[in-house]
């Protein structure tokens, strides 16, 4: 089933001139191998529909099960040079829980929002 990324984990974000840092942390074990496998550097960078400019790093921290993106050129010229407020890290770290997930049926358990998920 396709579930958004806000099911399977949480974000959390910082910045720092036009570099944003986006760390995606799974609610549970269960559920990390699924982020390491589809939230790739290539797709979170897509995501974003051209709004980051430059490169995508990902970081696997796998003994908290998650992974950090630093993502450069993503905040107009930094937060201070920038009028466009939807940049900002925070605001990047809120849109990528919108990320879509294939997630199979039998790790609906584990997923947050269960009451917010169509019916099997």
């Amino acid at each position: 089933m396709k579930v958004k990324l806000q099911h399977v984990a949480h974000a959390r974000s910082g910045d720092k001139g036009d570099t944003s840092n986006i760390a995606v942390f799974a609610y549970t074990p269960e559920l990390y191998p699924l982020l390491k496998e589809q939230l790739t550097a290539e797709r979170f960078k897509a995501f974003y529909s051209g709004a980051i400019k430059g490169a995508v790093t990902r970081y696997d921290v796998d003994q908290l099960h998650a992974m950090n993106f630093v993502a450069q050129g993503a905040l107009g010229g930094g937060v201070s040079r920038s009028l466009c407020l939807d940049n900002y890290g925070k605001a990047l770290s809120a849109a990528v829980l919108n990320f879509e997930l294939e997630v199979p049926e039998g790790l609906r358990p584990q997923l947050r929002g269960q009451h917010l998920l169509p019916k099997a």
